[in-house]
């Protein structure tokens, strides 16, 4: 997670997004502009958003307000850097799936098409490998994408991996594009930081701008990601099935493992939204299974003590307790041990060890969560995304991405976007709240103050 230290060492510096040059160009923008200031509802293309939203922090800096560290805010910009009219753009989805893919490929067609009235848009299919195949991109029309915000997935496909950036920005070259919006995860991401890098070296004038795409909500110094909402909505319904399994039999256990690599957001989210859940387990607070203090003692007391109960562990938690595998997968990420079949394991033993009935039902609704459609919430964030990274790109921006940070829209330049990883922070408020709900102990497998084990009809 970012701590207290590591925002309080980011420089203005840091937040300086990289500019092709200045901007001469008229925009077709301006019409909505006319006579717009800051409110609070709006961010002026002149002012900035600050990146502390304490005074504590604020004035730890001991700087001025005007020089405190901030963002540049989203937005359309009076005057454009490219000529629409004579602008090329592509789009590449890259990495694992998630909800709201084709919302933002149709959120970025029909804005740049209809708003800016740019040249063509195409989009290079499955992932970075669509950059130096000899395959030709799909033409992306408003008729191609009129309707792909209704399905899960990504028209264009994807895959994981790098691929030679130099060679990908020859074929940027070939066919004349001049803005590149990449879809992806902090991987992705990384490969768009080279494709910036080569398109310099060549003295090639590229825009490339992200659209942070992580279910996992990893992404830091952004409010949250587009896809996030309906997956850990859908993740809630897994739950709410798993507790009627495990309410409904006799010492019932309902254990459900959620996507969350480093990352628990998704598990505590959903749990959140049931109240169903007796104990989440997330990457961030190890935990151990044995011993007065472990979780397997204080699931068999709930269980006794309710006739039942509800698991949550994101995919990512109690590594430590898994012999490592080593290997890594095609993105780079060490391959993660199951701990949904370890804790599915220890827990049957547990109460096989007891002497003790138990009926357990496991769910693992992963790649289901992946693949389904945006929900309302996350179709008005992508289209909202899109278009902040349309007006970003003819206006010369490039190596940032687009994002919500503290309710505005801001950019925020793709190094720092992949410096750090967005954590549940132990000390914060969201982990307060999952520990508020559940009632579980703060940590397992340590010394912890012994309360009355509460009762609770769930």
């Amino acid at each position: 997670m970012v701590s207290t230290a590591d925002q309080l060492a980011i420089t203005a510096a840091d937040l300086m997004v990289t500019r092709l040059g200045e901007t001469t160009v008229a925009s077709p923008m301006t019409r909505l502009l006319r006579d717009r200031a800051s409110s609070v509802h709006y961010v002026h293309e002149s002012d900035r958003v600050l990146l502390d939203d304490t005074v504590e922090m604020a004035v730890a800096r001991n700087l001025p307000a005007a020089q405190l560290p901030s963002f540049e805010p989203g937005g359309p910009r009076e005057r454009l850097y490219f000529e629409p009219g004579t602008t090329r753009a592509a789009i590449v989805t890259c990495g694992g799936l998630c909800p709201g893919l084709n919302n933002v490929i149709r959120g970025l067609v029909l804005e740049l098409l209809q708003n800016y009235g740019v040249v063509d848009v195409v989009g290079f299919r499955n992932g970075y490998r669509g950059l130096v195949s000899a395959d030709p991109p799909m033409m992306l029309t408003p008729a191609v994408v009129h309707d792909i915000h209704n399905r899960g997935g990504t028209i264009l496909g994807t895959s994981r991996g790098d691929q030679d950036a130099h060679a990908m920005v020859a074929t940027l070259m070939r066919l004349d594009i001049s803005v590149l919006f990449v879809v992806g995860g902090d991987g992705t991401l990384r490969g768009a930081q080279k494709i910036v890098e080569a398109a310099a070296a060549r003295g090639y004038e590229l825009s490339v701008i992200g659209v942070p795409k992580t279910i996992d909500n990893d992404i830091p110094y952004l409010d949250h990601s587009f896809g996030f909402q309906t997956a850990f909505a859908r993740a809630a319904e897994s739950i709410r099935a798993a507790h009627i399994e495990a309410s409904s039999t006799t010492h019932g256990v309902g254990l459900v493992k959620l996507m969350g690599r480093h990352s628990g957001f998704i598990a505590c989210y959903a749990a959140l939204a049931n109240h169903d859940v007796d104990f989440v387990l997330v990457p961030e607070v190890p935990f151990e299974l044995d011993g007065r203090d472990g979780f397997l003692h204080h699931l068999r007391r709930r269980v006794v003590s309710q006739g039942h109960a509800v698991v949550v562990v994101a995919e990512g938690a109690g590594q430590h307790l898994l012999p490592p595998d080593g290997s890594r997968d095609p993105s780079g990420n060490t391959r993660l041990a199951d701990i949904g079949q370890l804790m599915r394991d220890r827990i049957v033993g547990c109460f096989a060890d007891a002497h003790s009935e138990l009926s357990l039902r496991y769910v693992d609704p992963g790649y289901a969560i992946r693949s389904v459609p945006a929900n309302a919430y996350d179709a008005v964030f992508c289209i909202r995304l899109a278009q902040a990274a349309v007006h970003a790109a003819m206006a010369g921006r490039t190596a940032m991405v687009v994002g919500r940070w503290h309710g505005r829209f801001v950019h925020l330049p793709i190094a720092l976007a992949t410096a750090s990883r967005n954590q549940v922070d132990p000390d914060g408020d969201l982990w307060m709240s999952v520990l508020e709900a559940t009632g579980q102990p703060p940590r397992f497998g340590r010394p912890v103050v012994q309360l009355p084990e509460l009762v609770t009809v769930k």
